[in-house]
């Protein structure tokens, strides 16, 4: 006989406990755990059958996956050349980033036969919504407002789809589990059900995850290793910008970003985010640099804008957007240190325009050049552009990828490139003039 027992289960991370406890012991958040109802089968004995075999590696057939390829080229760049059959996708992000216009765009804009599941909007909503957005009409896109993963599934091997969009994972629930849906247990349990299908019919399936408010996406850890690919789509809701990244790809590099812009007709791709991020302005204006930086494989530069004034308030402000503050107190004090600039006493303000985040240490000389330059009210030239990491006893280092850096400078009709004399530099011709420097010392000098 099967008999019921209780268990409590913490909301932030899914640990399991046979009684409640006021703080999680796994991650220490306080006041998580949550009872839920769990069925126990009564144990059996079950003969032991599998239907592989031990194999060597050696005789393993390779095969290469087949993909659909999406309208989408900044999507298909993400996940490695399109969608791969029978592949589970979570993709996640703030709310009202985008990622429910992406996929619903993706749903109208291909040929293929799509099943579109949503738990948060109505039919009529999401209709509204595609008369907005697409400009290609998909007759094969069919709509179903449903919570239940049973209900779901059934209608899904009945009408075989090409793909599967569930928006979202969150609002799903098995029957199977006696608990509100967005708990612990039912994301794993509807997430394993949604998986098990995906694999048995090869038909590749999109979940939308909500995020927490630190960024995670809701629900348990387990989530995120079960699925084949994870996506994160983020950007500053104040700016037009998103980027698409891959923090897991089973089928492909997590190197690579897809750039969109949203407009009032949806999501609209950056086919060259170089052209689009860098201003140009009529004159040339103190503080203003350009950064070449890399993200994954693609080359991309970036305006750098500082500000450096006298601290009114007594205590010196340090103000970055876009950048990691305390990588800016680091230069700061390289600059201090090593070059002989007092920057003790002033506030220095520091932005990468276009809402853009990034983590390149090669940002740091053009950051460099943007405090000096703001420092002694000297313009830079709009024809300069750095590529270079600075060190804590002032050398210029060298970065990854330099020659995709240097192509991209001079394919946008740049005249001159900072970077490290360390790097190892292909020997032929380019249209740039590359100025190779070892030391901030000298890089001050050549600057001004």
């Amino acid at each position: 006989m099967a008999k019921l027992k209780t268990l409590y289960f913490c909301q932030n991370c899914g640990a399991q406990y046979s009684q409640w406890h006021g703080q999680c012991k796994t991650c220490g958040e306080w006041n998580t755990l949550v009872e839920e109802i769990v069925e126990k089968s009564a144990r059996s004995s079950v003969a032991v059958k599998s239907k592989s075999s031990i194999i060597n590696i050696i005789e393993v057939e390779t095969n290469e996956e087949p993909r659909i390829s999406t309208p989408s080229e900044e999507l298909n760049r993400v996940l490695g050349g399109g969608i791969v059959l029978g592949s589970v996708t979570l993709i996640g992000g703030e709310p009202g980033i985008g990622k429910s216009t992406l996929l619903l765009q993706l749903a109208l804009k291909m040929k293929k036969k799509i099943l579109y599941v949503s738990g948060e909007e109505s039919a009529s909503q999401i209709k509204m919504r595609a008369d907005r957005l697409a400009e290609v009409k998909n007759p094969n896109c069919f709509l179903f407002t449903e919570t239940s993963v049973e209900k779901i599934l059934h209608e899904a091997k009945k009408l075989q789809p090409d793909f599967v969009i569930i928006d979202s994972i969150q609002t799903l629930q098995s029957q199977l589990i006696e608990s509100s849906p967005g708990t612990v247990s039912q994301i794993r349990e509807c997430s394993n059900e949604i998986i098990k299908f995906a694999k048995e019919n090869n038909i590749p399936v999109f979940l939308v995850g909500h995020i927490t408010k630190d960024g995670q996406i809701a629900g348990p850890k387990v989530l995120e290793h079960m699925v084949d690919v994870v996506l994160n789509f983020d950007g500053d809701r104040n700016h037009l910008f998103r980027l698409l990244r891959a923090n897991k790809n089973r089928f492909g590099s997590t190197s690579e970003i897809g750039i969109y812009e949203m407009i009032s007709q949806g999501l609209k791709e950056i086919k060259n985010p170089s052209e689009v991020l860098i201003t140009k302005k009529s004159e040339e204006l103190s503080g203003n640099s350009v950064a070449v930086t890399l993200e994954g494989n693609r080359p991309m530069l970036l305006e750098i804008q500082a500000l450096v004034s006298t601290a009114v308030y007594g205590t010196p402000q340090r103000s970055s957007t876009g950048f990691d503050s305390k990588r800016l107190n680091m230069l700061l004090a390289v600059l201090e240190k090593r070059a002989g600039f007092q920057l003790g006493a002033k506030d220095v303000f520091l932005n990468i325009t276009g809402g853009i985040k990034t983590d390149d240490p090669a940002l740091d000389l053009a950051v460099v050049a943007s405090i000096l330059s703001s420092n002694e009210d000297i313009a830079i030239s709009e024809q300069y552009c750095f590529a270079g990491e600075i060190g804590l006893s002032g050398e210029i280092r060298p970065v990854a990828q330099i020659e995709q850096r240097i192509t991209e400078a001079e394919k946008l009709g740049y005249e001159k490139i900072f970077v490290s004399n360390l790097n190892k530099i292909p020997k032929r011709k380019f249209g740039i003039k590359i100025e190779e420097i070892s030391k901030i010392e000298d890089f001050v000098e050549l600057l001004f």
